[in-house]
């Protein structure tokens, strides 16, 4: 049973994903958990320190579903990693918007912390992406940097137009199988 405390950082996952950070006020916040505002300050200092909760907890989440990725072959390894993105942002869509759109509002020192996980979590997507092309499961010449880019690119978008109960898994697998087609190459030149 979630206590008060994450009902509150839920509730203003979806009323940050809905109306945005800005848009959301501390009286939103309480009418939405059912309290009077200043009862809600029992629960949190402010709306900042559950924009905090909301990207660390976001930032953790995508990193602990490339954890799971098991060792293996690369080409395997890309497509179980982009399933386990697709289903963190799947599983919890309003905390993707978050993660997603209104990082951007975190104050100091939180901002620069947040974006260094980021780059953390886009270093490791690199480094899978690279072994891949070294073991020669990818072209030789990929572009690393522009791969990376693509994949979390639309991976992350993934929250503007994935269906409720969509199947995560399978989506995964076509943007792997779209992905892997157009980083191969061709085995022979179309005349």
């Amino acid at each position: 049973m979630a206590t008060r405390r994450e009902e509150l950082v839920t509730v203003a996952s979806r009323l940050f994903a809905e109306r945005g950070y800005h848009g959301t006020s501390m009286a939103d916040l309480a009418e939405a958990m059912g309290l009077q505002k200043g009862s809600l300050y029992s629960l949190t200092e402010s709306k900042q320190e559950l924009l905090v909760v909301i990207t660390r907890e976001g930032a953790a989440s995508f990193h602990a579903a490339l954890d799971a990725v098991p060792d293996g072959e690369p080409p395997e390894r890309i497509r179980l990693a982009l399933r386990a993105h697709l289903g963190v942002v799947a599983g919890q869509v309003s905390a993707a918007t978050v993660f997603t759109r209104e990082w951007r509002f975190l104050d100091e020192p939180e901002r620069t912390a947040f974006r260094a996980e980021r780059r953390r979590y886009e270093e490791r997507w690199r480094e899978l992406l690279q072994d891949a092309a070294e073991r020669g499961a990818l072209r030789s010449d990929l572009d690393i940097e522009a791969a990376v880019l693509l994949v979390l690119s639309a991976a992350n978008w993934a929250y503007t137009w994935m269906r409720p109960g969509a199947n995560t898994d399978e989506l995964a697998d076509r943007f792997f199988a779209t992905l892997l087609d157009g980083v191969r190459g061709y085995a022979t030149r179309p005349s």
